[in-house]
């Protein structure tokens, strides 16, 4: 069977977009959406993502990391998706979709996508690190010199270790370059492997480093291995809202995978 597939990446998180209006992709099949996301023997992506339809809004986005298994949420796949839906023509430059954890909001401008996340209730604030879910469960801790910091080693250590179970967590490393910018190196669960830029990774660490003191803006650059990324919130009774994840959404190539 002939699958049609569009490849995108924000700042180096790629993605394989599946149109699935008609409902064709089998989602149970995690073999072969671990094999498509294959970098040696399939297309190649950090995961997978299904664009379907939805009764009460413009689309419906269904996640898969690179292991085949469905996932919580990802940040930059929704804001990758947004495009995807633009270009489709199921929306023009404003979308309302739906998700794993609740609906989002997405504006699209020359090129860039913001992305509403979900607010953020609760911040775990530890001794060596900050714990929050931005959609997806992340593990943040500051550190020095992250340029030359083995995420892989350490991150793996975090998310097979016994802090968060048999579920896991993304693990965030940081470093503060400035007031209001921070670089972030990630290493994501499902992926198992570092990534180039994590959306809700970035989130977690802009909120984290505004609940810790590390920084009184409310818009934070952070800057990834794959480019930079924006986010902006604003704080209510402890409570963050309104926190939109900014950057860029690029289509890289199409094809058909036989």
């Amino acid at each position: 069977m002939k699958l049609n597939f569009y490849k995108y990446q924000g700042t180096g998180n790629d993605f394989v977009m599946i149109d699935n209006r008609s409902l064709h992709f089998d989602k149970n099949n995690t073999k072969h959406i671990a094999f498509l996301c294959d970098r040696r023997f399939g297309i190649g992506a950090d995961g997978l993502i299904l664009l379907e339809n939805h009764p009460d809004y413009d689309f419906k986005m269904v996640y898969y990391n690179a292991d085949g298994n469905e996932s919580s949420m990802c940040g930059n796949g929704g804001r990758c998706l947004s495009a995807f839906a633009k270009q489709l023509g199921v929306i023009n430059d404003k979308a309302t979709f739906i998700a794993i954890d609740g609906l989002h909001h997405a504006v699209i401008e020359q090129g860039v996508v913001s992305l509403q996340m979900q607010d953020v209730l609760k911040v775990n604030k530890q001794q060596d690190y900050v714990f929050l879910d931005t959609g997806s469960p992340h593990h943040i801790e500051m550190v020095n010199d992250l340029e030359h910091f083995d995420v892989k080693t350490k991150g793996s250590a975090i998310r097979y270790g016994n802090l968060y179970g048999e579920a896991g967590s993304n693990v965030n490393f940081v470093e503060k370059i400035s007031e209001d910018t921070f670089a972030v190196r990630t290493y994501e669960r499902g992926v198992e492997d570092e990534t180039l830029s994590c959306g809700t990774g970035v989130t977690a660490v802009a909120l984290a480093m505004h609940y810790i003191g590390e920084t009184e803006k409310n818009l934070v650059t952070l800057k990834t291995k794959g480019g930079d990324l924006k986010v902006s919130f604003t704080v209510e009774n402890g409570t963050y809202k309104n926190v939109w994840l900014i950057g860029p959404a690029t289509l890289v190539y199409k094809g058909t995978f036989e």
